[in-house]
């Protein structure tokens, strides 16, 4: 029987739903040759190779057997090589950075070679008949897969080893997110999963939310803009138009422009314009409402996501989530709402000389925010993960505290990372920028910041030698014609985050030695358990709130729960072989992940858009690596019947019988690598990030910090940060009500400087 290949994600374009019309790709352009692509596909065949069911014995007699079920068979029949799989893998690989797309091309070059061949697969291309060695294309699927297998677990071999990760992690979050023209995948039901009925989810849970005002009257989208109805719609909304002599570009006017309109961003925007300022935001993402979204995976993740939520650091240790939407990672983060914790703010007051934070008025923030989110940490009823940490828990007497959401207790929805179709959660797209817009503020959806205006001359202020007077900036509409807009500003903020805003700075003159240095990840390692559907604990991975229960390891380490699509979930467990992948998916519905994040000592960089670097310390691997263990015992408390880790070798541990000296022999061989670019080593594990921050941390001078304790910028006045990347060190926890307080601080002194400036005028 021959498995319904799954079609492009061009294929996905439900009539009119915005996060389902991804673009149409009648002509990819990755830039591989045929040989190449030939070579490519058979990887994803051999990654996804097409099985013939077999009658295994199942796992404590829960998973059902393949053959009698035509679900499960065409699962099982299915290949990575089928349809346009292997070209949406070529495309988005080559959206990594350039050396990654360079190992990529180079070993699909040798590939294509039978010397090539010979040098990376070495006696599985041999065959007896001539020309004895075969290409990586005509070789059977079992030695290819073989062949995969060694690559995962070479030690010196470390570029094919990169290559290798890179197109693991696209080619199985593209087959388990590419869907067929009604937006379904075809192996979703053999793994247990389905969308998330979000009409229905709309009619029970929609109540508060559907009242409240929204960001439609304050917004432009650009992209859906030819270039004279984007001037109309800009002069609609107050803002003075003024084309060049040359008419290279158009100038507005206002008092304040921020970029980014996340958690930093639409609190400034909120703050500023509610103290009677004409604020400009400039975000580079799309703008959606909670009717849009529509809780898939795959086109949601594209357009939702910085680089599409395939985004690695440079050195291959980790996988970066970062929103890049208007309302930024607040519109797809975890709902997590933690204050910050009092032994931090005194270190950032003490130590790093930043009264802000041990004053009365952060305190005041915190309360303020907390109130506009309506935070709570109530929930009427947790999910199937969190069950299970829970559990876990109690069973081994440990403590587990109730996580604040920015959500009713009653929200139980776990697709909120995908943005919240029922508005419940509370974003600054529903909160704080709809505040900003209520009192004339503009947000420019789909335009990219170039640059900031600086001028000589700044003034005495603290020795500043320039002075920002505005912000550069590009729209480009769906026909692909650029507008390059001259937003001159009284006061400029940069609040595109902790990836963004370096890069930005730099470009636009800044050369203090900190942009771009100091940053911190919270990296994050995943220990997973599978439960068998006879266990006690009901429910789904994918339903229920995604984080509503934590427990504390040590001062430095916590333990939560992650959102996992298929597609992200596939990307991340290690691969072993073709049928363990498919047993592992089989299993999705009732694989509970719990992660241990630590709070990182150990900085990286930002080197420019895209280009992260970034190692855990010794310290912080042996932080996560408690962590971990804390965690695999938690699931195996809370009744898994296997338990594992994302190590490449698969370090697993069936638990049905397992003695103390069993569990604990198994915990001694957990560790946490760094990653494929660890050289001497035959296993390694990709951690993952979703908290970015401190690549432009405050400083009590300019040897200290890119901003001084105001925001502003040591060397342009007028030119403030506002985002997470002022953070002086990681804070440990979920950061959000962090951001969003400090923002409300600088906020509120940058209207006051503006009232005094307004005045002395």
């Amino acid at each position: 029987m021959a498995a319904p290949a799954p079609e492009g994600k061009e294929e996905a374009a439900a009539a009119g739903h915005p996060l389902l019309r991804v673009l149409r790709r009648d002509k990819y352009t990755h830039g591989l040759r045929p040989v190449q692509m030939e070579a490519l596909r058979a990887m994803c065949g051999a990654l996804v190779p097409s099985l013939q069911p077999e009658e295994e014995e199942a796992l404590d007699g829960c998973v059902d057997p393949p053959c009698g079920n035509k679900d499960l068979e065409r699962f099982y029949l299915a290949s990575g090589a089928d349809s346009t799989v292997p070209d949406e893998v070529a495309e988005l690989a080559s959206r990594c950075v350039w050396e990654g797309v360079v190992l990529v091309n180079v070993t699909l070059w040798l590939l294509c070679t039978r010397l090539g061949t010979l040098a990376l697969c070495g006696r599985l291309c041999l065959s007896g008949e001539f020309p004895y060695v075969r290409r990586f294309a005509d070789m059977p699927v079992e030695r290819r897969e073989e062949a995969l297998k060694g690559w995962t677990r070479a030690r010196w071999l470390i570029p094919v080893k990169i290559a290798f990760a890179i197109v693991k992690i696209i080619c199985l979050n593209v087959f388990y997110t590419t869907l067929t023209k009604n937006s379904e995948n075809p192996c979703w039901k053999a793994i247990g999963y389905s969308v998330p009925d979000v009409e229905e989810q709309r009619r029970e849970g929609r109540t508060e939310a559907s009242t409240r005002p929204s960001l439609d009257n304050g917004v432009v989208q650009i992209r859906e803009l030819d270039h004279a109805a984007l001037l109309r719609s800009l002069a609609d909304k107050g803002l003075a138009v003024k084309p060049t002599a040359s008419g290279s570009h158009h100038t507005l006017e206002c008092d304040v422009v921020i970029v980014g309109s996340g958690c930093g961003g639409g609190v400034a925007a909120a703050v500023l314009a509610s103290a009677g300022h004409k604020v400009v935001v400039v975000e580079k993402g799309d703008y959606f409402t909670a009717d849009d979204y529509s809780s898939v995976e795959g086109p949601s993740m594209e357009r939702l996501y910085e680089q599409g939520g395939i985004f690695c650091t440079t050195n291959v240790t980790t996988v970066l989530y970062a929103g890049a939407t208007v309302g930024g990672g607040s519109a797809v983060n975890w709902s997590a709402s933690i204050r910050t914790p009092r032994e931090v703010l005194q270190e950032w007051s003490r130590e790093h000389g930043l009264p802000v934070f041990a004053g009365a008025a952060y305190a005041q923030a915190m309360d303020a925010v907390c109130a506009r989110l309506a935070v709570t940490d109530a929930c009427r009823e947790e999910g199937f993960q969190n069950k299970v940490v829970r559990r876990g828990c109690e069973a081994l007497g440990l403590p587990v505290d109730a996580v604040p959401r920015n959500s009713s207790e009653e929200h139980h929805c776990g697709s909120c990372f995908l943005g919240c179709p029922t508005g419940d959660k509370r974003g600054t797209d529903t909160t704080w920028l709809v505040d900003a817009v209520q009192h004339g503020a503009v947000i420019l959806a789909g335009c990219k910041a170039e640059r900031f205006i600086l001028e000589s001359g700044g003034g005495s202020k603290n020795g500043r030698s320039k002075k920002c007077v505005g912000l550069v900036a590009t729209c480009v509409s769906n026909n692909g014609i650029p507008t390059k807009l001259r937003i001159e500003a009284k006061l400029s903020i940069s609040a595109c985050g902790a990836l963004m805003t370096p890069p930005l700075l730099r470009n636009s003159g800044l050369r203090n030695r900190h942009v771009g240095r100091n940053l911190h990840l919270h990296p994050v390692s995943m220990a997973w358990g599978y439960f068998p559907d006879t266990n006690q604990i009901t429910g789904k991975c994918y339903e229920g709130g995604i984080i509503t229960s934590m427990h504390r390891v040590t001062d430095r380490t916590i333990i939560e729960t992650p959102a996992l699509g298929p597609g992200a979930f596939a990307s991340l467990v290690p691969w072993e072989s073709g049928r363990d992948m498919k047993e592992r998916m089989r299993r999705y519905a009732r694989t509970a992940h719990a992660f241990a994040l630590v709070r990182d000592r150990a900085a990286g960089t930002v080197d420019g858009e895209g280009r992260v670097h970034f190692a855990p310390s010794r310290d912080d691997t042996e932080e996560l690596r408690k962590g971990l263990r804390r965690a695999l015992r938690i699931l195996v408390a809370a009744g898994a019947a296997e338990v594992g880790t994302h190590r490449s070798d698969g370090l697993r541990l069936r638990c049905k019988g397992v003695q103390e000296k069993d569990l604990e022999a198994f915990l001694d061989e957990v560790t946490v690598p760094r990653g494929p670019l660890q050289a001497g080593t035959d296993t390694w594990a990709l951690l993952c990030s979703a908290h970015q921050m401190g690549s432009c941390r405050m400083g009590a001078s300019p040897k200290d910090g890119v901003v001084d304790g105001r925001g502003e910028s040591w060397e342009a006045e007028g030119l403030y940060v506002c985002d997470g990347s002022l953070l002086p060190t990681a804070v440990g926890v979920n950061p959000m009500i962090t951001i969003q307080s400090l923002a409300y601080c600088l906020s509120v002194d940058i209207a006051e400087s503006l009232a005094q400036s307004k005045k002395h005028s």
